[in-house]
């Protein structure tokens, strides 16, 4: 007789396959019968042989092993059997969803991630993700935690790197260029002028990139340069940091696939070197690329603080009204508030990154920023608790309070993988000392004595839609929404400080930076639970504790809304306005708002607005006629950035 596999081939019946398969399941409900086995596959040949002509598939033989194994009177031995079965289809399902996911990845690589390019060795990244991914969730994380990220009650972020490194760094920038650092191929001393103190600056960052899966942050990168522009002529630094801009957009890491994902944070140092690097910094994000395109990073943040630069007469206040008029043409630099009730204890210590990540207090060292990150954060999927609370709001906070206490579970699980990596798995990052609490670990260490610095963060998404779920409308809608929205991300804050207290680590809570995680938890939902007005009707859930962005809301209104939120992600936050074109032309306006955003108590803010292109030469910026400026011809597509998922 012949047997069909699944893949099609005919191959000669194999009886003892069969048996092997039986004791298998009967070894697992405690039997050590083998000659049971044998005499059940004695039965299921007889059943083919009476039933079956030609050539029998898998399929019917399995169908034939559970028959004969219940009528026979095993059950316990049968479920066993199922159970198997289950699990090898699962991973055969997963097998064909993989080599899927890679046929389309040799079409077209994922451009979700504006750095990634469309390389071979991009495409050769992406397929290792997806391997990654599948090995994860079927091999290591525990099924219960696997099976929600699955199914969309939470989403484990960078899963692809689960379990070889961590996410994101504020680092040490001044430390690395007074001494010198290895990045693997020998020593590079200290520089001794601006250029190269930012070629090396840009090594730093793609070395780094090379050691991490999440974004790369200079938290001082005024101070830090500083000691290099001694003597340097505005036009020297200018260059120095136009080619620092360039580098950034155009300097590959990760094997090629990607440049890295950088941030400085500027804007207090108030010294004349420290200013010199402020403003040439944005003389030449302004000046944009070769072309005029809008650089991509590195994102600049521009810290303001009373008495520095946020007043006039402040030693600082020209360059708040610099980075105001770089932003309205680049939507760039973003600002970050130092006087907020949650940054202020800190006086102007507190960096972000531009994906909106804070770290700052620290259970188990000192408070600073330099040489922390995110070690990684995981999402609930909020609208899906609501809807299934059936506008029962004891019910919802009972499942909010278990799907904390999932992702508590499953961020401790990666802590501990990541924990367990060596210095050598790291050698730029934990092996340079570039990670708090590493310097003084040998190669051979691991790396838990510093990742106790790092964050492990529990993320929302979808508050507005959470809301209308629950009370028919969202917080731009009514006061009463309001306050039950401030209450529900309280409790959620309130449940990773009680994690932090319990396990001693430093849990926090971030405004998830959704991207296209938006699009597949409401694609999830649909699927599920059909169209619910407000809530699954639309391509995106609002990010965080957003107000939709269709939604009618004045600038002022909607940051008052938003604003109380900030205090409770003390892990990060980002708050958006929205202006129809670029407010270029009226710099008050955005000042106006800026000051209004920090009466709000955001901490970390950004203006969004459409930016023209010019698909014949790529110019990329304000384009005032119908033409364009760089090459006369006629301009046809205009860009929005993505609030990722404000959309």
């Amino acid at each position: 007789m012949l047997i069909r596999k699944r893949d099609g081939r005919e191959v000669e019946f194999d009886d003892t396959k069969i048996t092997d398969a039986i004791f298998a399941a009967a070894k697992a409900v405690g039997g050590t019968d083998r000659q049971m086995a044998m005499e059940i596959t004695a039965k299921v040949l007889e059943y083919i042989t009476d039933n079956y002509k030609g050539v029998v598939t898998v399929e019917d033989v399995q169908d034939t092993v559970e028959k004969v194994l219940m009528k026979s009177g095993h059950s316990k031995t049968a479920k066993a059997y199922i159970l198997y079965r289950a699990k090898r289809t699962a991973i055969r399902n997963a097998r064909s969803e993989l080599m899927d996911t890679v046929g389309e990845i040799l079409k077209e690589t994922d451009r979700d991630n504006a750095n990634i390019s469309n390389s071979p060795s991009a495409k050769m990244l992406q397929i290792a993700s997806a391997a990654s991914r599948e090995y994860y969730l079927n091999r290591l994380i525990p099924e219960r935690i696997a099976l929600a990220h699955k199914r969309g009650d939470i989403h484990i972020h960078d899963l692809d790197f689960y379990g070889k490194t961590v996410n994101c760094l504020n680092i040490p920038l001044g430390k690395l260029l007074k001494t010198g650092f290895n990045n693997g191929h020998g020593f590079i001393r200290p520089p001794k002028r601006p250029g190269s103190a930012t070629a090396l600056a840009a090594i730093v960052l793609q070395s780094s990139q090379n050691d991490m899966f999440g974004g790369q942050s200079f938290g001082f990168f005024d101070r830090d340069m500083a000691p290099f522009m001694d003597g340097a002529s505005d036009e020297e630094v200018f260059q120095a940091m136009e080619a620092f801009i360039y580098n950034l957009n155009s300097m590959h890491s990760r094997a090629g696939a990607q440049v890295p994902f950088s941030s400085l944070n500027l804007g207090l140092d108030t010294s004349d070197n420290g200013r010199k690097v402020t403003h040439n910094i944005l003389k030449a994000y302004a000046k944009g690329l070769g072309h005029g395109e809008n650089p991509i990073f590195p994102n600049v943040i521009f810290r303001v603080k009373k008495g520095i630069n946020m007043d006039p007469g402040d030693p600082n206040y020209d360059l708040f009204q610099e980075a105001i008029a770089v932003a309205a043409r680049r939507m760039n630099p973003t600002f970050s508030f130092m006087d907020t009730s949650y940054n202020s204890p800190y006086g102007g210590d507190v960096a972000y990154m531009g994906c909106r990540t804070r770290v700052i207090s620290n259970r188990c060292g000192p408070e600073v920023t330099d040489g922390r990150g995110n070690l990684s954060f995981t999402t609930i999927n909020l609208p899906r608790l609501a809807i299934k609370a059936e506008h029962d709001i004891m019910r919802f906070y009972q499942y909010l309070d278990e799907i904390c206490d999932l992702v508590t579970e499953q961020l401790l699980h990666r802590f501990h993988v990541q924990a367990n990596l060596k210095v050598r798995d790291l050698p730029f990052v934990m092996g340079q000392g570039l990670y708090l609490g590493s310097e003084k670990l040998s190669m051979s260490d691991t790396i838990g004595p510093a990742l106790v610095n790092g964050t492990l963060t529990l993320g929302y998404i979808g508050l507005a839609e959470t809301l209308t779920a629950l009370v028919g409308h969202h917080h731009g809608q009514g006061e009463d929404a309001q306050k039950l929205g401030l209450e529900i991300v309280a409790f959620m804050r309130d449940k990773m400080d009680k994690a932090a207290e319990k396990y001693d680590l430093n849990f926090s809570m971030i405004a998830t930076p959704a991207e296209g995680l938006s699009g597949r938890f409401i694609r999830m939902d649909k699927r599920e639970y059909g169209i619910i007005p407000g809530v699954t009707d639309k391509a995106y859930y609002t990010n965080s504790n957003h107000i939709p962005v269709n939604f009618k809301i004045s600038a002022y209104e909607k940051m008052r809304l938003e604003g109380p939120y900030c205090k409770y992600s003390n892990g990060g936050h980002i708050s958006y306005v929205e202006f129809s074109a670029s407010p270029v032309n009226n710099l008050g306006a955005v000042e106006d708002i800026l000051r209004h955003m920090c009466a709000c108590d955001c901490g970390y803010v950004g203006i969004n607005f459409p930016i023209d292109y010019c698909s014949n030469c790529g110019y990329t910026g304000i384009i005032d006629s119908d033409y364009c400026p760089q090459c006369s011809a006629k301009f046809e597509r205009r860009l929005k950035r993505k609030s990722c998922g404000d959309n």
